[in-house]
């Protein structure tokens, strides 16, 4: 009568494992980056939406909220001079949403690039050492 070996060998699982590992090695970063990718634009479109409207409150204020009245202008009607005298009932936003890394999204009037500054910190979710946008700020001056 023969001996019939059921399973695997050492060597057939290690094999299997290394193979594994060598899929997941190129597999994950192409993941990475879509996530990051998605995040990117994600944060352009938010940029986009702001932009309009802040657009749309300087059509009927005749200027852009302050940098000290910031982005919550467009939610609530700001208290702080100088108070819109068109503002709508329910505002220009429900809301303004956080850049996709969890954090506010940074306004500046008059702006350094253009009429108004308007930009996400990135995936850092800081500035350089001088205080100025570093490479993976999202911005609507780039």
């Amino acid at each position: 009568m023969k001996k019939i070996n059921a399973g695997f060998t050492l060597i057939e699982i290690l094999v299997v494992v290394v193979i594994i590992g060598l899929l997941a090695s190129f597999l994950v970063p192409r993941v990475v980056d879509h996530v990051e990718n998605a995040r990117i634009q994600t944060a352009q479109q938010h940029l986009a939406a702001i932009s309009q409207q802040l657009k749309l409150y300087r059509l009927a204020n005749f200027s852009y909220p302050t940098t000290e009245q910031g982005l919550q202008a467009l939610v609530t009607k700001p208290t702080i001079s100088p108070i819109p005298q068109n503002y709508p009932n329910s505002g220009y936003a429900e809301k303004i949403p956080l850049d996709p890394w969890g954090q506010q999204y940074q306004y500046l009037i008059p702006g350094k690039h253009r009429e108004f500054d308007l930009w996400s910190l990135g995936a850092n979710g800081q500035t350089d050492i001088e205080g100025n946008q570093d490479n993976d700020d999202i911005t609507n001056w780039q």
